[in-house]
């Protein structure tokens, strides 16, 4: 499986618990697609969110955000690990 670090924007202000409301949004659909939700990050300052996931494709993964209402069009399919 693929590695993948999706980018969202507009969540300024967002807390930790809506933060895990909208993970685990992902994480109910996630196994239709194939793909696994790992974690999630928060700068409510900024209002970027970052996803780290695995999956078969990067569009595989954008659905699932997409059908859990957060899509995003920022995703980078991350090859090297140290």
């Amino acid at each position: 499986m693929a590695k993948f670090m999706d980018v969202h924007s507009g969540f300024v202000g967002v807390t930790p618990e809506q933060l895990a409301d909208a993970h685990e949004a992902d994480l109910k659909i996630e196994a239709e697609e194939g793909v696994h939700f790992e974690r999630a990050w928060l700068d409510p300052e900024s209002g970027k969110v970052f996803c780290l996931s695995t999956g078969p494709s990067k569009e595989a993964v954008l659905r699932i955000h997409e059908r859990a209402g957060h899509p995003t069009t920022e995703i980078y399919e991350v090859t090297t690990e140290v």
